[in-house]
This record gives C-alpha cells, structure tokens and sequence, in this order.
C-alpha cells in the first residue's frame, strides 16, 4: 500500500508505558513535518492535508495515547508525558528536527515541544489550541470526565460536534460530521480521561515569551473552546509569531475549511518554495 507520493510506513513506537501507533507518508528525503491530533481524534483527522503536505514534506504522524490504534495506560496524564511521547516518535524515525503542526491537545503539545526542546523544531503551528486552564476550561474538562466516566464517549458526542464545528457544517455537511463522530466513539474513555486530565494542567502561557522557533498561531473565528482573542493573546506573547483567524471556521479548523486552512499552512511554511526545490 502506498501513501501520497511516497510509500506509506507505519509501526509501533514505544515511550514509557505506552505503544504509540505512527505512519510516514510521502517521499524520501524532503525536510521532516511532525502532525498531532487534538483529543478525541486519530491520526486521520490530517487526511486532507495530506496530499497537500507531502509535495513538500515527508510527513510523520501519530495517534496520541489513548487515542487511534495507540494504547490507553492507566492515570492521568500530562503534558510533560505528551512531549516525550512526541520525542519518542521522532527519535524512532531519525527525525531530528522538524516543522511541527499540532491542533488543539496537539497544539498544546507542540507548543511544549518547542520551548523544551527548541532545537527539534524548525516552524511551529498551533491550531485550535489554548495556553493556560482558566476555571471554566478546568470545569468544563470536568463536567466531561464525568460523563465519560460514567457513561462512556456516547455521553460526550453531541457536544463535542458543537463544539467542533458551525452550526452550517453540521446541518450541511454530514460527511465530516460522521467522519468526526466515528473518531470520537472509537477514542478510549481511559485515554480521553488521562488527556483531559492533562489539558486541566495546561500552564503554557507564562513561558511563551521563552519560545524559539517561529510560530503561527491559527484558529476557526467561531471556535468557543480555543477563542480568538485568547489566541491572539497567545502570539501577541510569542516572539516570533502572528495569530490568523479561519472565518466561519470552529473548533477542528483543518476539516471544516480544508482550502482556508492549508492556505494559511502554505503561506507560513513557504510551501510553493519547498514543493520547486524538491523537484529541482
């Protein structure tokens, strides 16, 4: 079987107490791009970019523990066990630096990728993503653990599609939609359970200023969980970094508005540039 433009690898990577489910897709010997998918999801959720991603880029992604074909360990979890897991994937594919491209739990994890491990990161997109755990995001990841604990990831699905997308796309486009539904009911409530209890610790904000690489910080106008304004607060602490808002776009921007959001992408990675040098 064979990926875009490229063969398709995948394997399992081990990282501490967890087996951690990746695939490469796309050519030998293009710079390194690194994908992470937010809660809830799997490594699917970058189907759409895929083509596009790998005219430039030979692209490594994995499902997030608890999450995909990846396992669920027991506990809670934390961010600082999310950014070893990515270290761990790179290192299991000689990745040694790369863009990374995150959204939401994904986001957050690149975000610490980048200021613990500067020198692994050449760009950094943060998508959908959130920097600190004000009290109602902490209560709101409560609520939702309840539920799930109590009645498994059924209890949590109509809100999350709220969440995640505009009312427009829900009534029009049910494809995404159940596209998105089947990842959430597949998702372990062990693993979403440890990766909510994660995102309640989430203390980013404060060390924004220390980040290295250049980062671009991109969101759906209309998303309540990751709001603009806190993104624009995020990049207005990041040195090298700038906010763009995907209008009529929520909460997983990169399914919604596949064309505004790989526009963005491309602007920031310099795409055109990548995809003539590796045909040059």
């Amino acid at each position: 079987m064979t990926g875009s433009n490229g063969p398709e690898i995948t394997d399992i990577v081990a990282s501490g107490d967890a087996q951690l489910a990746a695939r490469v897709d796309g050519p030998e010997g293009l710079p390194w791009i690194v994908l992470s998918n937010s809660l809830a999801t799997d490594l699917t959720m970058w189907d759409d970019q895929i083509p596009f991603l790998t005219k430039a880029y030979r692209v490594l992604r994995y499902d997030t523990r608890g999450h995909g074909r990846s396992s669920a360990p027991s506990g809670r979890y934390d961010f600082d066990m999310l950014v070893a897991d990515l270290v761990a994937v790179m290192d299991h594919f000689g990745v040694g630096r790369a863009d990374v491209l995150g959204l939401s739990l994904g986001g957050m994890t690149a975000l610490g990728l980048g200021l613990a491990h500067p020198g692994r990161v050449g760009r950094l997109v943060c998508a959908d993503a959130r920097a600190d755990a004000p009290p109602p995001f902490v209560a709101g990841w409560d609520q939702r653990i309840a539920a799930v604990s109590g009645h498994g990831m059924g209890a949590v699905l109509a809100g999350t599609m709220e969440r995640w997308f505009t009312e427009a796309t829900r009534q029009e486009r049910p494809g995404v939609i159940d596209r998105a539904a089947r990842m959430v009911l597949s998702t372990s409530p062990v693993g979403y359970i440890g990766c909510a209890e994660a995102l309640k610790g989430l203390d980013y904000l404060r060390r924004l200023p220390g980040m290295k690489p250049p980062v671009l910080f991109i969101g759906g106008a209309e998303d309540g969980a990751a709001p603009a304004d806190a993104m624009r607060a995020m990049a207005d602490a990041t040195p090298d970094a700038r906010f763009e808002a995907i209008p009529g776009a929520a909460h997983i921007a990169n399914m919604e508005d596949v064309a505004g959001f790989n526009a963005r992408l491309a602007d920031f990675l310099d795409l055109s540039r990548q995809a003539a040098e590796s045909v040059a």
